[in-house]
């Protein structure tokens, strides 16, 4: 008998408590899910969001941030999940280091 799952093409709910993306800033977190929607706000050029799930101190946590910097790193490296990386603020923008 088949499972749902194994043929369901829908993503699943990234869970976990919501923080503020400056309050993660400098520290070690791990990244353990993501999810890119396109944003009814155009703060940005993308015109997306990203959906950062993140586990930190055994803690799962969700952050949402509309960085484009981080939405392209994200789309480049996401195969790679999880890893662990530390945001930075340089200058203007969030970057994965």
């Amino acid at each position: 008998m088949k499972r749902f799952s194994d043929f369901a093409a829908e993503q699943v709910a990234l869970d976990g408590d919501k923080a503020r993306l400056d309050d993660i800033l400098n520290a070690p977190v791990v990244i353990t899910g993501f999810r890119i929607r396109k944003t009814r706000y155009s703060k940005n050029d993308s015109g997306e969001y990203l959906t950062l799930q993140f586990e930190r101190e055994g803690k799962r946590w969700i952050v949402f941030t509309g960085s484009d910097v981080l939405i392209g790193q994200i789309k480049q490296y996401g195969d790679e999940i999880p890893f662990e990386t530390v945001i930075r603020k340089i200058n203007r923008y969030y970057a994965f280091t």
